[in-house]
Order: structure tokens, then sequence, then C-alpha cells
């Protein structure tokens, strides 16, 4: 990774759309936002995309992926960027015409570096915020260029693909179902491990 100083005006651009999202700006955005210019650039895209040819696979939620996605132009209302939540602030960026990828985090010294960056900062807090703005992208992470492990095509699925469960009867969208035995199945009657509620008899107490 080559080093390379943000573009700030752009950069100032994004963290205004992010921050307004959120009505305020904080040092993940900031880490996302960097991420996604930085994917653009080693994947030699446009960003923020007008298209759907990148899709983004972030790893946790939050502030972080609302810098990504300003950035990028991935959101979930689109279907071009999904959570994976492994509780890490990290991305996998794809271009999905090529299938080349990218895996980018911060740097494991990135926040012991920022302090050099915001000497003056009144906080550790306001100096992640002034030092990831400004440091160098080989400074502030490491990409590794990766392949997926899952089928990309399945995964975004085809339009106006839907059937119904034959178990609760509601209807799946975009290729989730499952066929066991020949039945076809959402997710939350096929496997317990993937229901998230239960139903209860009574309304719960106020």
């Amino acid at each position: 990774m080559i080093e390379t100083i943000p573009n700030n005006s752009l950069l100032d651009e994004i963290l205004e759309h992010s921050a307004a999202l959120h009505r305020h700006l904080c040092p993940r955005q900031v880490l996302g936002a960097r991420m996604g210019i930085l994917a653009g650039r080693l994947l030699s895209l446009e960003l923020p995309q007008k298209n759907k040819r990148l899709y983004t696979f972030v790893e946790t939620d939050g502030c972080f992926a609302d810098g990504v996605g300003a950035a990028t132009g991935c959101w979930l209302g689109r279907r071009t960027m999904r959570l994976i939540d492994h509780g890490k602030v990290a991305a996998t960026f794809v271009d999905t015409h090529t299938r080349r990828a990218v895996r980018i985090r911060p740097h494991p010294q990135a926040r012991t570096e920022a302090r050099h960056y915001a000497p003056d900062a009144k906080s550790r807090w306001h100096a992640y915020l002034e030092a990831y703005r400004i440091m160098p992208d080989d400074v502030l992470f490491e990409a590794q260029w990766v392949e997926l492990t899952l089928d990309l095509d399945r995964l975004i699925s085809r339009p106006g693909v839907r059937t119904v469960c034959h178990a609760c009867g509601e209807e799946i969208i975009n290729e989730r179902e499952v066929t066991l035995n020949g039945t076809i199945l959402c997710k939350g009657c096929a496997f317990e491990e993937d229901r998230y509620v239960r139903s209860v008899t009574t309304m719960p107490d106020q």
C-alpha cells in the first residue's frame, strides 16, 4: 500500500454527509470514510458510486458503517452493504465486475500513532478524531487482498424472486429460502439457531 495523504476537501464532504446521519462526528466515522476512499483507490473505482458495482461487507454496525456508506455509496437499503457482525472496525470491499476484493482494517498501532499527529488534542478521543483525518494510509490502515468464501451472486440474488415458507406461510425474497426433505422453508422455521424471536401468549407487563 503506497503512502497516501487524504484529500481533505473530499474527506470533509464525505464526513459532513456521515455526521448529518448522527448529528455529530466521531473517530469511527472518520475511519469508515477513510477506508472507503482507500478502497476506491485500490480497486480503481470512482466513489461514492452511482451504480451498484461495489459491494461492501462491514464487520460492525454503528457510526463506522455510516462512514463507510458515505464514502462508497454502499448502503443496506440499496443492497450493496452487508453486516457481518464480528465486532471489528474492518470492512471488505468487492468489485462485483472483476471480483477483486480487499479487506481493510485499522493498523494495530494507529491509536498510538494518533497522538503524534495530534499532540495538542485535549483528550485521546479528540486526538483520534483529528489524527485519523490526516494520517497517511499506510500508518492508519492495513489492507489485504482476499477472496470471498461465499457465493456473491447468490447473496445479491435476482430481482423479483420470491417464494412462500410451507411452515409459517410468510413470503421469502432474495432467495433466502432453504429446502429440507423437499419442503421450502424460511431460515427461522428450518433452523432453531436462526430464530431471534418466539411467540408469547400474553402481552408483556409494562
